[in-house]
């Protein structure tokens, strides 16, 4: 009787040692897994904003001569398509910029002018970097195989409506308006200031864009152990041009 005792007191106390030690590991897996979609944001937020900045450069009064070749200066911040470079109007007659697609004209290493894309597709935000062909459409150039590649996984700034008000019932203050989050913003120079691009009147052209907000939202793979609500980082930032259109 002794000895069915004591095997019995040992295996409630295995199981309940087994049972914290599962509950231990299932809430490392999902800590680790913030971590890593916090580095992976931030890492990729200030790649984007260090991208914005250099826009635009360099700009076509760098070169002596009156009208150099096409690809060695920027016309314009960012490129666009389709038409390019004929005028484009944001929201209107170019598909990008948009808030899930993004091109950058920049010649950020000294080795030619390039085309930077950021372009969200499903949950997957890529990135491309091709080098300008004069006269090109960016579009086109950058969605040529092997351009783009998978940037940062996860991503939720455009989830379908049932998972935007999955999420708003742990966290009321995501996705205002219950909408999907664009995550990119644009401010466009204009004589009274930046406005947002949409509504700055004549201005309203990637050519006049001078900042662009960031919002990055990820949403990890495993909801939270003990209460089973999704787990998501959001991260912000905001991209300024310091070059001239000029």
């Amino acid at each position: 009787m002794e000895m069915l005792v004591a095997v019995a007191i040992f295996m409630v106390i295995a199981g309940a040692a087994f049972g914290l030690l599962s509950n231990t590991q299932r809430r490392y897996r999902s800590d680790s897994q913030i971590l890593t979609a916090f580095q992976q944001e931030r890492l990729a937020v200030d790649q984007i904003v260090r991208d914005i900045n250099d826009s635009g450069y360099p700009p076509a009064n760098h070169f002596s001569v009156a009208t150099p070749p096409g690809n060695l200066y920027a016309i314009t911040p960012l490129a666009w398509t389709p038409g390019y470079p004929a005028a484009c109007t944001i929201g209107g007659t170019c598909t990008t910029p948009g808030g899930f697609d993004m091109i950058i004209e920049t010649d950020y290493d000294g080795t030619g002018v390039k085309w930077i894309r950021y372009q969200l597709v499903g949950t997957t935000l890529n990135r491309g970097v091709t080098p300008k062909v004069a006269g090109a459409d960016p579009g086109a150039a950058t969605s040529a195989a092997g351009v783009m590649v998978p940037y940062v996984t996860n991503v939720v700034n455009n989830a379908p409506a049932a998972t935007i008000n999955q999420i708003r019932t742990y966290y009321p203050s995501m996705f205002p308006g219950a909408v999907a989050q664009p995550i990119f913003q644009y401010a466009c120079d204009t004589a009274g200031g930046p406005q947002l691009c949409p509504g700055a009147g004549a201005n309203n052209s990637p050519v006049n864009v001078r900042d662009v907000e960031i919002t990055l939202i990820v949403q990890t793979p495993q909801n939270d152990a003990q209460t089973q609500a999704p787990h998501l980082v959001e991260l912000s930032g905001r991209g300024h041009r310091i070059n001239p259109n000029k």
